[in-house]
């Protein structure tokens, strides 16, 4: 008998196959593709920024230029400086989600400044834009103060990216001087258009460098504090019962309602 070619009229046909298997893919390729808003509220902010002073910048522009309307940006952020808050977190997952592991064996100097570097890094398409905004946040201190608080947020996880213990009653001093030691190296890294980056990583490298001594008299400080702190908290434990109540009481902050 002569072969026709044609299938079994009990198998499913190539072309129906393919035409299934790209109807079912297609909600997840779009799915796949689209925009998250968050993001893309920042990258149109980071897009405003790179081209016109930060303070002309309105909230409606930055629903304009990332899609949105403004009940749904206002859903997501509250201010445009919230905005430029959200940056803080695409630049951390950036770097958190690189690999640490070859620098395991390095001294915690080192860990720290390759993930700072790839912190810069992260930074660098945001370049123009930052580089504005710096500019014009120099002179707000209340702005500023804000932002110091987002990036100890950030510094945290940059110091655990490098194994660097944040615990403890020296923690947050060490959260602290690491944003200082970022922010001064940021001044010099927005300046360095160098792209070995030569200046950046020297300033980088010092911030450190200095930042490790000031923990380590920190540390020769609290040591030798830590008899008197004894002293002090067996005197308040010697204090009669009643009198410890008394205090505790006056020392509710619902007491001055």
């Amino acid at each position: 008998m002569e072969e026709t070619g044609e299938p079994k009229s009990g198998a499913p046909k190539s072309g129906a196959k393919a035409g299934k298997a790209k109807q079912s893919a297609a909600p997840d390729t779009a799915s796949r593709t689209k925009p998250n808003p968050r993001e893309a509220a920042v990258e149109a902010l980071m897009r405003l920024a790179a081209e016109q002073p930060w303070n002309d910048i309105e909230i409606g522009d930055i629903a304009r230029e990332a899609d949105l309307s403004l009940a749904e940006l206002r859903e997501l952020f509250p201010s445009k400086g919230a905005v430029l808050g959200g940056l803080s977190r695409i630049i951390d997952r950036a770097v958190l989600e690189g690999d640490s592991s070859d620098l395991a064996d390095e001294p915690a100097r080192e860990r720290l400044f390759d993930v700072l570097m790839r912190r810069l890094d992260a930074m660098a398409p945001y370049k123009p834009a930052l580089r504005r905004i710096s500019f014009a946040l120099r002179g707000d201190p209340l702005s500023m103060l804000a932002l110091n608080g987002v990036a100890l947020n950030s510094h945290r996880y940059m110091l655990a990216a490098a194994g660097i213990d944040t615990e403890g009653p020296l923690g947050r001093l060490k959260i602290q001087g690491t944003v200082v030691a970022f922010a001064r190296t940021v001044e010099v890294w927005l300046d360095d258009d160098d792209p070995a980056l030569a200046r950046t990583m020297a300033r980088l490298d010092r911030e450190i460098r200095r930042g490790e001594t000031f923990m380590e008299r920190a540390e020769d400080a609290r040591r030798l504090t830590a008899p008197l702190r004894a002293i002090g908290r067996a005197l308040m434990e010697r204090r009669p019962r009643r009198e410890r109540t008394e205090r505790s009481a006056d020392e509710d902050p619902a007491a001055a309602i």
